[in-house]
């Protein structure tokens, strides 16, 4: 593969996770193609981040140094990256077959493979937006690998942080008059609160009205919590710290004239049966959290 910066570096992370669960005999999906995207960097980030969140203490002093902290522990990455990964696949899915979105744009895609593995409902224009060394890496990995035959995979190579991305992005066929359904998926933890607010903005301003757009994100809390410090220091080691917080999704989401609802990973919604943390309810101040969101824009 192509040489990434630090934050695309992560998009192999994340692949590395995807073909561990896709070998468990409980896996909550699956994702084929993974292995061939993970590398030999990808995999070591995933031994540093395992190290770092997991396994969990089963008894007095059998913690991690440094994690036998008060409060909620730091989750497994693991059981999170299949929470979200299945989360957002049913979202994806259900949006399109109920909702007849024509568009669906998948930000900072990396090395993701929907347009590839889902059972996609109804003919979709998918677009993914990333930097180019990372979509050609990804193209080069997958070769001549079919998408979904619902699917036309719009690639699109560009600064998420840069003026042209929207422009790149109409000049590619997505028309912002026509409903459309957006994910951030694993994004805007990396960027500064300035710039996850600009990229919110922008997105909004691209979805006409009833679009639908989700994300996930951690609380301002979990930048400073002493049980999450050792994974947020293995991504500041890799040169991609975690910049941003956010303790009500659903208020910075509104700003944006999205209507949003935020659960936590281990709701009913989002358990799956494999989330091993209580799950604090969101009146209880100073918990480090992580959000899935999704939301429509009015």
């Amino acid at each position: 593969m192509a040489p990434l910066d630090a934050i695309a570096r992560t998009s192999l992370l994340t692949a590395a996770l995807r073909a561990k669960e896709t070998e468990r005999p409980d896996r909550l999906y699956e994702d084929p193609l993974a292995a061939r995207l993970v590398g030999a960097l990808g995999g070591d980030l995933l031994g540093q981040v395992a190290d770092a969140s997991g396994p969990r203490p089963t008894g007095p002093g059998q913690g991690a140094p440094g994690r036998d902290v008060p409060g909620q522990k730091v989750p497994s990455t693991v059981d999170f990256n299949a929470i979200r990964t299945r989360y957002f696949d049913d979202y994806l899915l259900t949006q399109v077959k109920d909702g007849g979105y024509p568009q669906v744009v998948m930000v900072a895609a990396g090395m993701d493979t929907r347009a590839y593995r889902l059972p996609w409902p109804r003919a979709i224009e998918l677009f993914e937006l990333d930097r180019p060394g990372v979509l050609e890496a990804k193209e080069s990995a997958l070769g001549d690998e079919p998408v979904h035959q619902r699917v036309t995979r719009r690639p699109i190579g560009v600064d998420l942080l840069g003026p042209d991305w929207t422009d790149a992005l109409v000049t590619a066929g997505y028309r912002p008059e026509r409903p459309s359904l957006w994910l951030l998926e694993g994004l805007l933890y990396y960027l500064t609160d300035a710039e996850a607010r600009r990229l919110l903005s922008r997105v909004a301003d691209l979805a006409a009205p009833g679009s639908r757009i989700a994300a996930d994100m951690v609380s301002a809390t979990t930048l400073t919590a002493p049980a999450v410090a050792p994974l947020l220091e293995v991504f500041e080691r890799q040169g991609c710290p975690w910049l941003s917080g956010h303790d009500e999704p659903e208020a910075l989401f509104a700003e944006y004239g999205i209507e949003a609802e935020a659960v936590q990973p281990g709701e009913e919604s989002a358990h799956y049966g494999r989330w091993p943390d209580p799950v604090h309810p969101r009146h209880v101040p100073d918990v480090e959290r992580v959000f899935l969101v999704h939301g429509v824009r009015k």
